[in-house]
């Protein structure tokens, strides 16, 4: 009915001597591609292109997909960023997953060099602007994004959501392995995918206990090592990431976005890995990739969209209230409090731990459920607990919190947990940040500098903070030897606030 009204109306427009105009929507059409990578791998593509808005040449956004997921990871994102902005979206397996060939080299250098080769594949097949180029991806995608920009010029901005900036740093914290990341990692990737040399080998040494053999590989897969190449080809970088990501921290990337001298932005809200942006990708509403969208509009396709005059660093607290704007990383006012001396027995865990990656954040973020702990509960004699100053009408904490830490052990190697709470008038604690600490020297003191990972966090009126050290933490490797001590001399922590 609706063909034979515009026939309709098309005859009348051509009777009355008008010419005929019939209004043309602008859309999308998408397409599943092979893709030749690097050394002719076939890499599996879902093209996302423009349709009702010319011929092209279309601004170009390559999207490679994060660790163990398919390319149909963006094409909801894609298709609005086609149908409403007029770009060409590749959104591919990454090489050695699913239906694309190839080995998972973590991100070695076939599978960044894989970027240039689907920007160059776009440009000739897929009516894409080789001017007007930027990658984006979630995870294992966004640390491809940021190597892919350290290499080739051509990308003009990148958008890198639950990154990594330096592999050895958020797997290896401290020389203390992520145990349940590790894991989950490996238990995905062999699912998924089929692992290179390099993994099965980094797999090995894990196993046997000598993670620190895998160290050497990080540097060549860290943006952190590159940054210099991405500020000298003034790429427009945007870093979106979780507080509680349990596989990429935010330490790093706050440090990383500190080193960057081009345009940039440094977005750090509630949930866990991948959970802040992970409806935006599948084209529901979403704050992160909204920005994504406003970023690339201005650094990609160069329009005059106010996105360069906002404020660059914005900050969510991590247990609810609305964006807090920056315009560098915050390092206002502090609250320092003195530690007095105290001794645990190490090897025995506590009430107190870090939470379950992918669960714990994430029941924060979206529900407001905390890692918690009953301070009263904890074991006095296997975990130190200090209290922090109250604040009766509340404050904002924003920054990193660290810590001045005198040590004695009395074994070689012990492994500490550093755990900061909120804590309300009935002992109930909230975890706000942590981080584990590797000591070595049986009976050297020694004293430890150690920046807990950042927060922004709303304490409420009345509330307190309240600082718990142990040994055991069921996220990690523990190193330490079950009945040995650790004695505590006077130290100190440092709390930033807004």
């Amino acid at each position: 009915m609706r063909r034979s009204l515009v026939l309709v109306l098309v005859l009348l427009s051509t009777l009355l001597g008008a010419p005929a105009a019939i209004a043309v929507v602008p859309g999308h059409q998408i397409s599943y591609r092979s893709i030749p990578g690097v050394g002719g791998t076939v890499l599996k593509a879902l093209v996302v292109e423009p349709t009702g808005q010319g011929s092209g040449p279309f601004p170009l956004l390559v999207m490679p997909s994060s660790w163990a997921v398919p390319n149909i990871e963006y094409v909801g994102a894609a298709a609005k960023l086609a149908k409403q902005s007029g770009y060409v979206v590749v959104s591919y397996t990454s090489r050695g997953f699913w239906d694309s060939g190839g080995q998972i080299d973590i991100a070695g250098p076939e599978t960044v060099g894989d970027v240039s080769k689907v920007i160059d594949w776009a440009i000739a097949n897929a009516h894409a602007d080789g001017t007007k180029v930027g990658a984006a991806g979630i995870s294992y995608g966004a640390g491809q994004s940021l190597l892919a920009a350290a290499n080739d010029r051509r990308i003009k901005a990148a958008a890198a959501l639950s990154t990594w900036t330096d592999l050895a740093r958020s797997l290896y914290p401290n020389s203390t392995v992520n145990k349940q990341a590790v894991e989950v990692l490996l238990a995905a990737g062999k699912a998924t995918g089929r692992p290179g040399p390099v993994l099965v080998e980094a797999e090995d040494a894990y196993r046997d206990g000598r993670f620190w053999e895998v160290v050497p590989i990080s540097a060549d897969r860290s943006a952190a090592s590159k940054i210099a190449q991405i500020n000298a080809n003034g790429t427009a970088v945007l870093l979106g990431n979780a507080w509680n990501d349990g596989i990429f921290a935010p330490g790093q990337i706050a440090d990383f976005y500190g080193g960057l001298t081009g345009p940039k932005r440094l977005m750090l809200s509630p949930g866990d890995h991948a959970t802040a942006e992970l409806f935006g990708a599948a084209g529901l509403p979403n704050e992160i990739w909204e920005s994504v969208g406003r970023w690339f509009d201005r650094y990609v396709k160069g329009t005059a969209n106010g996105v360069d005059a906002e404020q660059p660093v914005q900050l969510k607290p991590n247990n609810g209230g609305e964006w807090r704007k920056f315009g560098a990383w915050p390092n206002a006012n502090a609250d320092t409090v003195q530690l007095d001396g105290r001794k645990i027995t190490a090897g025995w865990g506590t009430v107190a731990d870090s939470g379950t990656i992918l669960l714990s954040g994430a029941l924060q973020g979206f529900l407001n459920i905390p890692t918690g702990v009953s301070l009263p509960l904890v074991d006095r004699n296997v975990a130190g607990v200090w209290s922090g100053p109250q604040y009766p009408r509340g404050a904002t904490l924003a920054g990193t919190p660290k810590l001045k830490l005198q040590v004695t052990p009395s074994a070689e190697t012990t492994t500490l947990f550093a755990y900061l709470y909120e804590v309300g008038p009935l002992g109930l604690g909230a975890l706000i940040t942590h981080k584990p600490i590797k000591v070595t020297g049986a009976g050297r003191t020694q004293t430890l500098d150690v920046e807990l990972e950042p927060t922004v966090w709303n304490v409420g009126w009345g509330n307190r903070t309240a600082l718990v050290i142990d040994t055991v933490d069921p996220r990690y490797l523990t190193e330490s030897t079950r009945g040995s001590t650790v004695t505590f001399g006077p130290s100190s922590l440092t709390v930033p606030k807004a």
